[in-house]
């Protein structure tokens, strides 16, 4: 007797509003992701010469996030997909 594997159920439908939160959180988990990337590529460093000081230091973070934001937005590497469609197969509130 050859046993054949169960198929996975589908994840519970959920409610938009449930939706849609779970989607902003993986798409800001994407956005500080690259922000991260972005940071060690070195975006956003003072340069040596002519560079802004404390200031531009202090700001370059905040130029950063918002770059990050609109790479995500605007489709980022798909990471937030991945992340929102784990979230949703754990996600107890059915519809």
């Amino acid at each position: 007797m050859q046993i054949t594997p169960h198929p996975a159920a589908p994840p519970p439908a959920l409610r938009p509003e449930t939706e849609d939160r779970l989607r902003d959180a993986a798409r800001a988990l994407e956005a500080s992701f690259i922000s991260q990337m972005l940071k060690s590529a070195g975006l956003g460093e003072t340069p040596s010469a002519f560079g802004g000081g404390a200031g531009e230091d202090q700001f370059a973070s905040f130029l950063r996030d918002a770059q990050a934001r609109a790479l995500a937005e605007a489709g980022g590497f798909g990471l937030a997909e991945s992340i929102f469609e784990s979230l949703k197969g754990r996600a107890d509130d059915p519809a």
